[in-house]
């Protein structure tokens, strides 16, 4: 990690780079630091009882400087210029609930707290040009949202290693909430994401009849694809932009004897040329989309499905107001032009694409526990990923399932699985009695 040999009075610590760091923001949080700040001077300011944050370097400062907020931090966590002492999760959870405490909005430094950062940053010598980003920072250029844009976007986030994505989700390798219909000690991530996939399929009526043609747009490394071919016989076309999912899946369904079955293509949604298909699902993939481009993806799935076929979308929401982005490190780091929206809105962009919505499924409360899977394999593996992906990844990685988990877990985000049907002016072939959403044993 980077240090530094900055020239700082050591011998009385009340006025050293931390209290200073402390007079400038405990103005702007309502009163005294939410944490226990440890600078690399030595010097310390806040409770002594509160989660200890370590600013190993200057570089976190002129970050700060730059990047006032949440990419600023970002920055200098991944890096390794700004750590926690302890557990990541408890010092979040408790520095939210002193913003919850103090009703404090998004911080946003105004001019004047600016410019005394500016002020400090020159006092300690660390005032400067701005820093380049981490290397683990994306970066997309293009037109929004098109073609060329979306691959470079969805290639940051999905082409990171198979064998990374391997370590941290299940054997299906179904990136997405699963449906835990369960509390059984020995009942596994694997199973509950064994019964979204049944969940799905029996949605779209898959289980009606052996045969059917399915579409499976965004199909991230084939779990939907592969068991609705193997356990409901249906002829599976699914897409991707991303090369290694294709190679992954591909050997799949090699090792499967699936050849016959199910044909994955790297191909854009706007590109799909031989719909319609008996029935249509998309996972996890309309946040990708764009807002602007929303539309075009909905007609995509209606113009792809037959009369009286059923689609089914699982997506992602934000409440009104929120950042549509999922913030700044989200976009930066994770899923650049990412966008969410109410899932009220989402209803209402599939219904005026010709679609009939009948169902929308709150999934919230199962993708905390989903996550909080995929952070324990994580974590248990955490030397592993290191020696796979590099620290700096490794550290974007925790702070995002950390802060992805205690997000839905909090209410700021949701996911839903909404479910409609091509019904053109007539019947909509859907049953007049709504079976109950629990997988049969």
């Amino acid at each position: 990690m980077t240090t530094s040999t900055l020239p700082v009075n050591r011998t009385d610590r009340s006025v050293g780079v931390a209290h200073r760091i402390a007079e400038l923001i405990e103005p702007l949080v309502g009163g005294p630091l939410p944490v226990r700040l440890q600078a690399w001077d030595g010097s310390v300011a806040g409770d002594a009882s509160a989660p200890r944050v370590l600013l190993r370097s200057p570089s976190a400062l002129r970050r700060l400087l730059w990047s006032p907020g949440e990419l600023g931090a970002a920055q200098a966590y991944v890096t390794g210029e700004l750590d926690v002492d302890g557990d990541l999760a408890a010092a979040l959870d408790h520095v939210w609930g002193v913003v919850r405490e103090r009703r404090l909005s998004a911080i946003r430094p105004g001019p004047a707290s600016l410019l005394r950062l500016a002020k400090l940053a020159k006092d300690l010598g660390v005032f400067g040009r701005p820093l380049p980003p981490p290397v683990s920072q994306a970066s997309v250029k293009g037109r929004l949202h098109s073609v060329l844009r979306d691959r470079a976007a969805i290639s940051h986030h999905y082409d990171l290693s198979n064998d990374f994505y391997e370590l941290v989700l299940d054997s299906h390798m179904a990136y997405s909430s699963a449906y835990w219909t369960s509390d059984s000690p020995d009942y596994t991530l694997d199973d509950a994401q064994r019964d979204k996939l049944d969940l799905v399929c029996r949605k779209i009526g898959l289980d009606k009849r052996a045969g059917q043609r399915f579409l499976d747009v965004g199909c991230g490394w084939g779990s939907l694809s592969l068991h609705a071919a193997q356990e409901y016989g249906a002829q599976v076309v699914g897409v991707t932009i991303s090369r290694e999912q294709k190679a992954f899946i591909d050997k799949r369904i090699a090792d499967r004897g699936l050849q016959d079955n199910v044909e994955i293509r790297i191909q854009d949604y706007r590109e799909i040329p031989d719909g319609p298909f008996d029935a249509v699902a998309s996972i996890e993939m309309g946040e990708h989309v764009g807002e602007a481009n929303y539309p075009t993806y909905t007609a995509a799935l209606h113009s792809n499905v037959k009369p009286g076929g059923r689609v089914l979308i699982q997506q992602m929401s934000r409440r009104e107001g929120d950042n549509p982005g999922g913030g700044a490190f989200i976009e930066s780091f994770i899923a650049p032009d990412m966008y969410m929206r109410p899932v009220g809105r989402t209803v209402a962009m599939i219904e005026e694409a010709g679609l009939e919505v009948r169902d929308v499924h709150a999934l919230r409360e199962h993708y905390v526990r989903t996550v909080d899977v995929w952070t324990e394999r994580f974590e248990a593996r955490f030397d592993d990923v290191v020696a796979m992906v590099g620290e700096e990844v490794a550290r974007v990685w925790r702070l995002y399932l950390i802060g992805g988990g205690m997000a839905f877990r909090d209410n700021r985000m949701g996911v839903d699985q909404i479910l409609a049907v091509r019904s053109e002016n007539g019947p909509s072939e859907m049953e007049s009695v709504r079976p109950v959403w629990v997988c049969p044993r």
